[in-house]
């Protein structure tokens, strides 16, 4: 078998102005990277204003193993069957952050017959999204640093500055620094630290703006942190909004690429569902429901990570609401959460995906609880057994929950016509009951007890003295009516990656409560997650090579 960067070097790319004629997007809304990656000009919403949206379908999975489920994959696989089967599918993804490149999980142009392509590129520097991101965030830290240095007029308490200076890699030895040392000319020296670009702020605000008006007034709303009076300093009391945005003004354009069979996919922002809010741009969702019959989006991790976070952040501020779920489930995954360990995985073990069942169970009962009809797929592996994919199917069958075999990684999108068939009859025949999951204007507490007790299945939440702390100020503030995004671990649905399945009878810690008030929201961080990853003690950086005409190699 060909690895997916072999695969996507064999492909024989279209121009990228044929994949916009086949969406209907006019020469002049398209700013062409190149060959086969372009931008996308907003002018295109506007024209399409009074188009009737297409049907949105929301791509999620079980709790995952450390290398994934495979959500892109399915998206991309899901996305080139439907247009086999006549229907005008169009894809929107996040794009992929380079610090998972170079690390363990990988990238996020799918896998093997089921990529967006040219998927070197996407997975690398695409078309600068992320670096124009990462100077915007930069650029408010040096603004920072810089009023203090020349009298902090704002006075600024320098010791309560909450915005961090951020990269996109994983770098552990940036967590925490000193910035400001070598003297009176360098400024005054304080304590910073650095989050992966993902985790910016930067990132989440151009994911959730209307258009480019929209993202520089929340800019303009960012806390950076609070005066010696104890007030929040917003970023329009600096004055540098304009220049933030002005760094975003080709960013906040979708990108247009195209699958391994010539379908469309829109690919942009890209904030991590563990540390942010784990959704594409709503600008991308929107162009992708009104370019196409069906729009196929996802969130990352698992349902109970960036699928309620689609629901009850994006959803939220987008006016949108998905007509469908697709709950991607491997048998390899089940295995672990039936008590299998990670080296034992491609052994036969049809007890413990019977054990294991219980975790996509929860995830199901999740999505239905937000009354939106469910479709499991099953992403085929080479190493999954006739008795444990019988053994899913049965399971599936007595929980009441439609499921298809999905073998897009192996067979693109002919892999997939099962999984597209069953779904349009899901769109045509079943309707979602719109479910607000908490009130907004609620108290923090209770938002997150709500999330905990109907998600996670969790008993409550306990508060460290530092959180309660922060509570109180975001309250003084009048800053806390606010959706809440909750920074745990992938793993679990608990904050103990060691509980597996569907564990009962916990409580989620929070140690850390901050207002993101730019993009909307506010983020509640567990005890056991970092903001900038390291790598692994082999990563994957260490396969990877170019020759001297330019071919990458190892590069998945």
């Amino acid at each position: 078998m060909l690895s997916d960067i072999e695969i996507a070097q064999k492909n024989v790319m279209e121009p990228i102005s044929k994949i916009a004629d086949k969406v209907g997007i006019l020469p002049e809304e398209l700013e062409q990277y190149g060959h086969y990656k372009a931008k996308i000009s907003l002018d295109v919403l506007k024209r399409l204003e009074k188009k009737p949206d297409g049907k949105l379908v929301l791509v999620t999975a079980i709790t995952p193993t450390p290398a994934g489920e495979g959500k892109s994959t399915t998206s991309i696989g899901l996305a080139q069957a439907l247009n086999r089967v006549g229907k005008k599918a169009v894809v929107a993804l996040r794009e992929p952050s380079l610090g998972p490149v170079f690390g363990i999980k990988g990238g996020a142009a799918g896998g093997g017959y089921a990529q967006v392509v040219p998927m070197d590129d996407i997975n690398l520097h695409f078309t600068g999204d992320m670096h124009a991101i990462t100077a915007a965030n930069n650029l408010l830290s040096a603004m920072i640093d810089n009023h203090i240095h020349h009298g902090n007029e704002l006075r600024l308490d320098a010791r309560q500055i909450t915005w961090r200076r951020v990269m996109d890699m994983n770098d552990r030895a940036l967590r925490n620094v000193v910035v400001g040392l070598g003297g009176k000319v360098c400024g005054f020296p304080r304590q910073d630290a650095f989050t992966i670009t993902v985790a910016s702020e930067i990132m989440a605000i151009l994911c959730l703006a209307k258009d480019l008006e929209d993202l520089k007034a929340r800019f303009g709303r960012i806390v950076i942190g609070c005066d010696l009076d104890g007030n929040p300093v917003h970023v329009h009391q600096l004055g540098c909004e304009g220049a933030m945005a002005m760094l975003m003004k080709d960013a906040i354009k979708p990108n247009l690429v195209q699958t391994l069979e010539h379908t469309p996919a829109i690919i942009h922002g890209g904030p991590f569902a563990n540390i942010a809010h784990g959704c594409n741009s709503l600008l991308a969702t929107k162009m992708a429901l009104k370019l196409g019959d069906i729009a196929i989006t996802e969130a990352g991790f698992g349902a109970d990570l960036g699928a309620e976070k689609f629901m009850d952040i994006k959803c939220h501020y987008g006016n949108l609401y998905p007509d469908a779920v697709v709950l991607v489930a491997t048998i390899r995954a089940l295995k672990m959460h039936g008590g299998v360990a990670k080296a034992d995985l491609s052994q036969e073990n049809v007890q413990a995906v019977s054990d294991g069942f219980s975790n996509l169970a929860k995830q199901v009962e999740n999505m239905r609880t937000f009354g939106l009809p469910v479709l499991v797929a099953i992403n085929k592996f080479a190493t999954d057994t006739p008795a444990e994919i019988d053994m899913l199917l049965q399971k599936c069958a007595s929980y009441g929950v439609e499921v298809s075999l999905n073998e897009c990684w192996e067979k693109g999108g002919e892999g997939g016509i099962d999984m597209a068939n069953k779904l349009v009859a899901m769109l045509e025949e079943q309707k979602p009951q719109k479910v607000e999951l908490y009130d907004v204007n609620d108290t923090i507490p209770n938002k997150l007890k709500a999330i905990v007790t109907k998600i996670y299945g969790g008993d409550g939440v306990t508060f460290t003295p530092n959180a309660k702390k922060q509570i109180k100020q975001l309250e003084d503030w009048g800053l806390d009516k606010l959706p809440v995004c909750v920074a745990k671990t992938q793993y679990s649905l608990s904050d103990n990656p060691a509980l597996l399945g569907a564990p009962k009878g916990f409580k989620i810690n929070v140690q850390d409560v901050r207002v993101s008030n730019g993009a909307g929201f506010i983020v509640c961080q567990t005890s056991n997650i970092m903001v900038m990853p390291g790598l692994p003690k082999k990563p994957a950086a260490l396969k990877m090579d170019i020759d001297n005409n330019g071919k990458i190699y190892g590069l998945f």
